[in-house]
């Protein structure tokens, strides 16, 4: 079984670093001329996924764009993963989970278990309840291959509220996060399957990204993350950085060519 971590390595490789985001929010569904309905959902979504999946090292759906429609909109989402992954696209379900005990087995069971059918090559999870009560997911993705993408240090306002503030080591709880999957991720080849949320607009915080595993950066594009950002902020670490971007290239929809064109784009400016 090949982990995550090589099959990602391998991905971005071939392809180029960019996560492409398919976030159908209702504006962007009327930005390309569709109603805020499950058929527009099922358009908009499907035409991302043919446009943007065979040019992209992963695709990030976030799932609850596609659970306010309900189990039609799931089942549509069902669709987005299975056809991201026959376009030769990892799939990375955006459901920032987090939970204790059962639960999170179950939540593990639901997005990590090939035999389930909104089973994702990895998702992300907030460890904000402890970073143990993540095990049901850390050994889930390692009885699968799967990979599992851990909130860090987020650039939305709120953020340091929780992720900057100083645990009794001395360490802060986003350094603490860091230092947690430094340690799943050591001795892994070529690339560990646990990796850090870190977003593309973040201020210098002091930290070593060096966790042997990769970095998710949302925010790159439309929310003002640059190339010189992602240097910046990673420094060493900026080869295992998946910059994420979904409003930037899902502007240039409906047109699967126009779709495909900026995901090169976006790519190329990355190298």
């Amino acid at each position: 079984m090949t982990t995550f971590g090589a099959r990602l390595r391998a991905a971005m490789d071939q392809r180029g670093p960019l996560c492409a985001g398919i976030d159908p929010h209702s504006t962007l569904l009327h930005e390309w001329g569709l109603e805020d309905t499950v058929a527009g959902l099922e358009r908009f979504a499907l035409g991302a996924v043919a446009g943007l999946a065979p040019h992209v090292c992963v695709v990030k759906p976030q799932s609850a764009f596609y659970e306010r429609f309900g189990s039609r909109g799931v089942a549509v989402l069902e669709r987005v993963i299975a056809e991201s992954r026959a376009a030769g696209a990892l799939v990375l379900l955006d459901v920032k989970r987090g939970d204790i005990g059962s639960t999170s087995q179950a939540y593990a069971d639901a997005y990590l278990d090939p035999a389930s059918p909104i089973a994702a090559d990895a998702i992300t999870v907030s460890p904000y309840l402890g970073f143990g009560s993540l095990d049901p997911f850390v050994e889930t993705a390692r009885k699968h291959g799967a990979g599992v993408f851990v909130l860090a240090l987020t650039s939305n306002k709120e953020g340091p509220e929780v992720q900057h503030a100083v645990t009794e080591d001395g360490r802060t709880v986003g350094g603490t996060m860091l230092d947690h999957l430094r340690r799943l991720n050591a001795d892994e080849q070529p690339l560990g399957s646990f990796g850090a949320v870190v977003g593309a607009t973040i201020a210098d915080v002091g930290e070593s990204f060096d966790i042997n595993g990769p970095l998710l950066a949302p925010g790159y594009g439309a929310q003002g993350g640059t190339a010189a950002d992602l240097r910046r902020i990673f420094k060493t670490a900026a080869h295992n950085v998946l910059p994420s971007s979904s409003r930037e290239l899902l502007r240039h929809g409906p047109d699967p060519a126009a779709l495909a064109d900026a995901a090169r784009r976006t790519n190329a400016e990355l190298a």
